[in-house]
């Protein structure tokens, strides 16, 4: 399966307060190796961004009022993350604004599985900083472009930190054949996966001829 790493940037923390999304960004995954498929716009989100979302991504009120509305490019954005696992730090956050905007457009919310890095993050580093930026210095990945968050740069960071959370170090392996699927109780719908990494047949029957050899060896010596 093809999977989507996806980011959004909004005019504020909860759609509770009415905020909108302003930009999406998403980058394709073909097993784990990005593709030149991508999807990114701004959106106009009728209503001032706040100034803590300013001093986040630094988008202001005159820019975004002349992009697209929500409404004309849900489709395309549908279409792209269409039977695509998606990939995103803090899945809550996102998911809540993207389903919101679909609501408002009647539209049916978010179906597709969700492997949410900021989970994964946290089980493997317990105690440990978990946000973008600190797992970029974790695995020494080079975030100096992000300056502000912004969508796109912020998918391709994250593809590259998703790669090191769950051991993945040579992105042209299929991942899918050495894994075990692990699936939340509380979200049918949330996966992430654990590797697995089993031995063949050849490398076993190496390894008993090399405990053969050496405990010949040491029994002589």
């Amino acid at each position: 399966m093809k999977e989507v790493v996806l980011d959004t940037e909004t005019t504020g923390i909860s759609v509770k307060d009415g905020h909108r999304i302003v930009e999406i960004g998403c980058i394709e995954l073909d097993d784990l190796i990005p593709t030149k498929n991508r999807f990114h716009c701004y959106l106009n989100p009728e209503r001032k961004v706040s100034e803590e979302a300013f001093k986040v991504h630094g988008y202001g009120d005159n820019f975004l009022s002349k992009q697209k509305k929500f409404n004309e490019v849900a489709e395309k954005f549908l279409e792209f993350i269409y039977n695509k696992r998606l990939i995103i730090h803090n899945s809550e956050f996102d998911l809540s604004h993207l389903n919101n905007e679909l609501k408002l457009l009647g539209k049916p919310k978010i179906d597709n599985e969700v492997v949410d890095t900021l989970a994964l993050a946290r089980e493997k580093f317990p105690g440990s900083q978990i946000n973008l930026d600190a797992l970029c210095k974790r695995f020494r990945i080079d975030n100096s472009r992000r300056v502000t968050h912004t969508a796109l740069i912020d998918c391709d960071l994250l593809s590259k930190v998703y790669i090191n959370l769950i051991d993945q170090k040579e992105p042209t392996l299929n991942f899918q054949e050495n894994s075990q699927l692990h699936q939340k109780k509380d979200d049918k719908k949330l996966f992430y996966y654990k590797r697995v990494v089993k031995p063949t047949e050849v490398e076993l029957n190496k390894h008993e001829q090399y405990l053969k050899k050496d405990l010949k060896k040491n029994f002589f010596n």
